[in-house]
């Protein structure tokens, strides 16, 4: 009779081999992203820094200069101070908010149309749609020029809404169809299928998956609005806009109230940021 061997009794134990996550194993074989990602941040944020510092600076010249000479508000207390400047940015902000509105009213039944029908015209919209935002500033401005001078119609307000409204409503298509790219059609068949006709259906169902690109859209045709100069300046005719006074101001200085403005454009946009940001992540849960 044989005694047992104890070491047949206990399981067999082999060693696991321990795998790194993927990404912190694609981290440390590619350091040099993260390095290129904080430059590129940096290179972006440096500058605004620079211009939201430099606005509380009491310079005693009234004209902007990059040597500290202490902190002060008396600025942004004094925004209107300089003759036009406050103008020529509320003119800026109208034209931008009406730019927005008016592109998203267009622009969402347009990126519907392009992304869930097919019909005649659906190919050659679509390349305008995408040559006007490949199309170089100086090129819209130019062909908006000579439109408007054969058409007669006398550059100004008029003039500067119009064509700001044209490129914007690019941008506009381009967000909300992405947006639609993800969505589908099975939510809205199924809100049909519960007794739902499409206006319901679309305000019901459509519409709130389509807000947070509504609000991208809207806050990118703001910034595209507000900020343009190159197509501004070939349409303006009397008409000052924040850019186009900016650039006049600086052969002569620039008053610090431009970077307290500026400032102010910053944080708005921010603020839209992340409430677009929040809206997306509520409308996800």
């Amino acid at each position: 009779m044989t005694a047992a061997n104890p070491l047949a009794t206990q399981p067999v134990t082999t060693a696991q081999p321990v795998h790194e996550p993927i990404g912190e194993r694609r981290d440390r074989k590619r350091p040099l992203l993260p390095i290129i990602y904080w430059v590129v941040i940096g290179i972006t944020l440096i500058p605004i820094l620079v211009m939201i510092v430099y606005s509380f600076n009491n310079t005693p010249t009234n004209r902007i200069t990059f040597q500290w000479h202490g902190f002060t508000t008396y600025w942004y207390q004094n925004l209107t101070q300089v003759s036009g400047l406050g103008d020529s940015f509320l003119v800026s902000v109208e034209i931008a908010v009406l730019s927005a509105i008016i592109s998203i009213a267009i622009g969402v039944p347009l990126a519907m149309a392009l992304e869930r029908h097919r019909f005649l015209l659906r190919g050659p919209l679509s390349a305008v749609v995408f040559s006007d935002i490949a199309a170089p500033s100086i090129v819209v401005g130019a062909a908006s020029l000579s439109f408007f001078l054969s058409s007669g119609v006398p550059l100004g307000y008029l003039t500067i809404l119009l064509v700001h409204v044209t490129f914007c409503i690019a941008y506009v298509v381009v967000v909300i169809r992405a947006r639609l790219s993800g969505m589908g059609k099975v939510l809205e068949e199924a809100a049909g299928d519960l007794g739902a006709n499409p206006f319901t259906a679309f305000w019901k169902v459509t519409f709130p998956l389509l807000l947070p690109g509504m609000l991208a859209g809207a806050a990118l045709a703001l910034a595209m609005s507000i900020d343009d100069y190159v197509i501004t300046s070939f349409v303006a005719g009397p008409t000052v806009t924040f850019p186009l006074f900016v650039y006049g101001a600086a052969k002569v200085g620039l008053p610090p109230q431009v970077l307290c403005f500026g400032t102010i454009i910053f944080v708005v946009a921010l603020a839209v940021a992340l409430l677009n940001g929040l809206v997306t992540r509520r409308s996800r849960g």
